[in-house]
């Protein structure tokens, strides 16, 4: 029982930094703790992952891996290949097939993350059923808030509490929800965010958060200057340019800044869900074009009356 204690304290910091979104602290955490863990491996790789150094994870866990690691090798591959997208996804609902409850909680973890990305909620939701392992919880609150079903996601967030109120994902969850709950809830938002900063160190899903409770709140100088924060440590962060995006659109009387950032997403985040919306829309808009037209293209000047 007190081993067992030991390493729940000894991997407190790989796993709060990963939570919070200091991937390198956590990757810096774990390389310090020597004694063999497959949990420490699990967050050494999954911050790998969010750092998008697929290759690493790639190289380290083999296909012929026998330990739930294997999941993330199949993560990193989804990200990483568009052309192995529907191969991964067709590996996991098989997966998902079998017993869920024999399987090891990094498989429905990952499973619900690739199908989260495939927009297919309802099918996260469906493997997270039952699960109360907190980070299970608090995707389930996620696809929650992308259904807009903030009502069921209250429920969540209430079970979260009573596991365990003060943990780092319960926080977020809240935080999380409280800004699509909006209002004065938005500062409250505000203040979860501001104090895990204090606490620990400013990442960008923490300043993130910060600046999408300015937006919220109409304080559009603050949310600039945290946004720039941002950008600053990574100029091609996506959560940071769409918030910008939507700042631009708030505080820009012309779109030149808007149109730049739109740019940049379309150009660095090729595979992300605003630009497949995007891309949709588009083809959708030219197809009327061609569809209600004018049928004669000849030139007005040309025309004579």
């Amino acid at each position: 029982m007190s081993r067992q204690s030991n390493e729940v304290d000894e991997l407190f910091d790989v796993k709060n930094s990963f939570y919070i979104g200091n991937y390198q602290h956590c990757i810096n955490e774990a390389n310090k703790i020597g004694k063999p863990s497959l949990e420490k491996d699990v967050f050494l790789y999954r911050a790998y992952i969010a750092q998008h150094k697929y290759r690493v994870v790639l190289d380290e866990i083999k296909p012929s891996n026998d330990t739930p690691l294997l999941a993330l090798r199949h993560l990193a591959e989804y990200l990483s290949n568009r052309s192995r997208k529907e191969a991964i996804v067709s590996l996991f609902d098989d997966k998902f097939k079998q017993d869920i409850n024999s399987l090891d909680v990094i498989w429905i973890i990952v499973g619900s993350i690739i199908y989260c990305n495939e927009g297919t909620y309802e099918t996260a939701l469906k493997i997270l059923h039952g699960n109360f392992n907190l980070e299970c919880l608090s995707l389930q609150l996620q696809c929650l808030l992308n259904m807009s079903r903030v009502d069921l996601a209250k429920q969540v967030l209430a079970t979260m509490q009573e596991k365990d109120d003060d943990a780092t994902l319960t926080q977020l969850s809240q935080a999380w929800l409280n800004i699509q709950l909006g209002g004065e809830k938005l500062q409250d938002a505000f203040f979860i965010f501001q104090d895990f900063c204090d606490k620990f160190s400013p990442s960008l899903l923490l300043l993130n958060g910060q600046a999408v409770c300015y937006i919220g709140l109409q304080k559009y100088e603050d949310a600039e200057n945290v946004l720039r924060e941002c950008l600053n440590r990574d100029p091609n962060n996506y959560d940071t340019l769409i918030n910008l995006l939507a700042l631009s659109q708030q505080k820009e009387k012309n779109n030149s800044l808007f149109n730049r950032y739109l740019s940049q997403v379309l150009d660095e985040h090729k595979d992300s869900a605003l630009v497949a919306t995007y891309n949709k829309k588009q083809s959708e808009f030219d197809r009327l074009v061609m569809q209600y037209g004018p049928s004669n293209s000849t030139d007005a000047q040309d025309i004579v009356v």
